[in-house]
């Protein structure tokens, strides 16, 4: 049983710990973000319950995706492969081989 708990306890600090370490510093409440990993480093339990109430950023973050901006020109994309049937100078060729074997 104190195995299980002490499992749980770890699995607390750590969640908070990298919830901390990968919030960014703008969204962080209260304190510097180097202050919360301080915290959550030394006071385990405490420090980590402390972050959730008080240093987490509120509400649902937004997706962290990095895209360019709309007016950015865009690159072409590459062609994605066709199959031998649908190359036109493929079928070419291949015809000419055909009638020069027969």
């Amino acid at each position: 049983m104190s195995v299980l708990l002490g499992l749980a306890l770890l699995a607390f600090w750590l969640y908070c710990l990298f919830d901390v370490i990968t919030t960014p510093d703008e969204e962080v409440r209260n304190l510097p973000k180097i202050l919360w990993v301080l915290i959550v480093v030394l006071l385990a339990l405490v420090g980590g319950l402390f972050w959730l109430l008080l240093g987490r950023p509120l509400g649902p973050r937004p997706p962290r995706i990095l895209l360019p901006p709309e007016n950015a020109p865009r690159e072409p994309r590459p062609q994605a492969p066709r199959g031998p049937d649908d190359d036109p100078d493929f079928l070419r060729d291949l015809d000419r081989r055909l009638r020069d074997e027969d």
